[in-house]
């Protein structure tokens, strides 16, 4: 399904002009096309270090979309690989079908529509989306598509990012490394696994599971390329419904994620 951003469209005709959209891009078209924005920094002498950032994969989806079952159950297979951080981040735009998604935020939506204006390959506000790094996109449910992004974005140069628990159970972020521009550095709050069983709508009756779902987030500051370090004291590790966290270092505006690591808490 795709929602075209023009509020006189319907989820029929909305699917049908994704669809034709799809048709028209070969996988190899989005490779090509999406290289430069996940494996090259704007400036080569960026980032000098070679870090073990996992690939960030945010999966757009929705409870009342018929076509991202698909993409969930890959979202969750894509998650057992530790070199991945898959991020699940439900919309609300289909609430309108008649299920109100009972894991969406705005914030997702918002985010959502940030990319789409990049105008990234694979951009446009439409479930299910997977977008790679905060860059490139695809059908969420096209794991060779996937793949493929995920293949660009490994080995990217990034910052170092280390973590040290304290004593009261906080934890201190440092940040290092080299770079020209300056990121935001967010705190994600996250959802290992949610099932929700649908009264209605496209997937009324069925039971789906969802993989890292994005529970609470917030910024802790800005990194620009020199050492930094944020405490997180322990009450901001104990959200309702969350039990893992991740780090987050992103460009201003929706732009590239050059950084990230889940905690090991």
């Amino acid at each position: 399904m795709r929602e075209l951003i023009l509020p006189i469209l319907i989820a029929g005709t909305a699917f049908a002009g994704f669809a034709g959209f799809q048709a028209s891009q070969s996988a190899a078209q989005v490779e090509r096309s999406v290289s430069a924005d996940v494996t090259t920094p704007a400036n080569p002498s960026d980032t000098t270090f070679q870090s073990p950032n996992p690939v960030v994969v945010e999966l757009f989806t929705s409870q009342g979309c018929s076509s991202c079952p698909p993409a969930d159950m890959l979202a969750s297979r894509l998650a057992k690989d530790s070199s991945l951080l898959v991020i699940s981040r439900p919309v609300t735009y289909w609430d309108r079908l008649g299920w109100k998604d009972t894991l969406a935020s705005e914030d997702n939506t918002r985010l959502q529509r940030a990319y789409a204006a990049k105008g990234n390959a694979g951009s446009g506000v439409y479930t299910p989306q997977i977008v790679i790094n905060g860059g490139g996109g695809a059908v969420g449910s096209r794991e060779s598509d996937v793949r493929s992004l995920v293949r660009l974005a490994k080995g990217r140069p990034g910052p170092i990012i280390e973590t040290e628990i304290g004593e009261t159970g906080g934890i201190t972020v440092t940040i290092d490394g080299q770079s020209q521009y300056m990121a935001r550095v967010s705190l994600l709050a996250l959802s290992s696994s949610e099932t929700v069983q649908i009264g209605r709508g496209e997937n009324g009756g069925r039971k789906l599971h969802y993989t890292n779902v994005v529970k609470d987030e917030w910024s802790l500051g800005s990194w620009t390329g020199r050492p930094v370090s944020f405490s997180i004291p322990a009450e901001n590790l104990s959200i309702a419904g969350a039990d893992k966290y991740a780090i987050i270092v992103q460009r201003p505006g929706a732009g590239t994620i050059v950084g990230a690591q889940l905690l090991d808490i």
